[in-house]
């Protein structure tokens, strides 16, 4: 059968998405988290080339056995032994890790990334940061990665939203995608995740800083995905409709506009039909017909908060501190890969309706823990959802070298909800406090 085949029938678009299905035993956990560079010494980020930049950081990593991703001859990935080292528009460098079985393992291979890059920094004076966006950089002072489909998302970014352009350049996140056993699971699972998205948003809102100063929010990233482009990002309404499936999420995806298609190089189809494609039609390769490689590439460009591949990603939370890079993973396995706790956690939020979840979506990126829930706050929800993962954590008994459970990876955001503050209620505090209002005191004390 030919790898890459033409596509001829909706059917195989369905089983792009069909094919994650897999085992109890099979499901997998990866990690995904993007960081700021910058120069030491200015606190500004790094240039693509020179002596202090983003090639002379993935040079680095090829001493610790990384290979190198060549676009038109510059350097823009790394791969090794099913994980890769990948650059975001501005030289957000993201490491989007192995699949796992467990969140110790997981929390592992972050750790090992991150004392490699520690230790490639310090040859090179450059530090790293974990942060939701960027806390001094201009949006027009920002470098700009050679890759060829970043070019084209920037130049179409300012024609659909007013921030995508700061999506780009200045965001970073942190997110985890997990496995489904079948098509119900999958489901259920997205509903879920979905609903509890914003609460996520809050637990890990961590940016609240725009060019020096504080800019209104606790989550000002997420924010910005609000401005970005309202036809491939959101909350979608559709998945908790009778009938959702596989096929319903095919449907979404043809009608969000294309990027572009690859063919040696990057095509500019930014704004056009995949229906259109499908019928040969696509104006910017005309008389041409997708191959299965143009449909998952379509994927990657749709950033609703919830996306759906073979896998499905959580996409609602700020790029933050080394410990909560593990937290993340555990919260949504503790939720979603135990079924007492996949059962609760959908028993809390299944009454919830559509507007209300949206108006959550709405008001967290300000309010994160004060966000309204019913007659109560987030504050109280989070405590319900980390007793449930927790309790999920417990079930899958998962146990370290040492014998410990994956419980202990929640542990920081238990501290949070005990103390009422997210990581942007804690360093608004501090740059309140003893940084004296000084941000360029978020490089000393939150690199990595």
């Amino acid at each position: 059968m030919e790898k890459n085949p033409y596509i001829e029938k909706k059917e195989q678009m369905i089983e792009t998405l069909a094919s994650g299905v897999k085992s109890r035993e099979e499901w997998r956990i990866g990690t995904e988290h993007e960081k700021f560079c910058f120069d030491l010494e200015t606190k500004t980020p790094l240039p693509y080339a020179g002596k202090k930049s983003i090639v002379a950081v993935l040079n680095g990593f090829q001493k610790f056995g990384w290979n190198g991703v060549f676009e038109n001859e510059n350097i823009i990935a790394l791969e090794k032994d099913g994980a890769s080292v990948s650059l975001e528009p501005a030289g957000q460098l993201e490491l989007s890790g192995a699949p796992v079985k467990t969140i110790h393992e997981t929390c592992d291979e972050v750790t090992s990334h991150l004392y490699q890059a520690k230790e490639i920094g310090e040859n090179l004076g450059v530090g790293f940061l974990g942060l939701g966006f960027h806390p001094t950089l201009r949006r027009e002072d920002a470098p700009i990665m050679p890759k060829g489909r970043y070019g084209i998302m920037l130049d179409y970014m300012p024609k659909v939203g007013t921030l995508g352009l700061d999506m780009m350049l200045r965001t970073t996140t942190v997110q985890v995608n997990l496995d489904f056993s079948s098509e119900s699971d999958m489901v259920k699972k997205f509903r879920v995740a979905l609903a509890l998205q914003p609460l996520a948003t809050a637990l890990f809102a961590n940016s609240p800083f725009s060019e020096g100063k504080p800019n209104g929010y606790k989550s000002y990233r997420s924010h910005i995905w609000q401005h970005t482009d309202p036809d491939r990002s959101g909350m979608l309404p559709f998945v908790f409709e009778d009938g959702f499936g596989f096929e319903r999420y095919v449907d979404y995806a043809l009608s969000v506009p294309m990027y572009f298609v690859f063919r040696d190089g990057y095509i500019n189809a930014a704004g056009q039909s995949f229906n259109d494609f499908l019928d040969g039609k696509l104006p910017a390769y005309p008389g041409h017909r997708p191959r299965l490689s143009d449909w998952t590439d379509h994927l990657t460009t749709i950033f609703p908060e919830v996306r759906l591949k073979n896998y499905l990603e959580m996409r609602g939370a700020d790029g933050g501190a080394w410990s909560r890079l593990c937290a993340l993973p555990a919260l949504w396995a503790g939720l979603l890969y135990d079924q007492t706790s996949l059962d609760a956690a959908w028993d809390l939020v299944k009454n919830w309706s559509t507007v209300e979840m949206q108006e959550m979506r709405n008001q967290v990126p300000e309010l994160a823990f004060e966000t309204p829930w019913g007659d109560r706050t987030f504050l109280e929800l989070a405590r319900e959802v980390l007793a449930i993962s927790d309790q999920g954590l417990k079930n899958r008994n998962c146990l370290s070298q040492g014998g410990e459970t994956e419980q202990g990876f929640l542990q920081i955001l238990k501290s949070g909800v005990e103390k009422g503050q997210s990581p942007a209620d804690e360093i608004l505090e501090a740059y309140n406090g003893r940084w004296n209002q000084n941000i360029t005191k978020i490089f000393d004390e939150l690199s990595y």
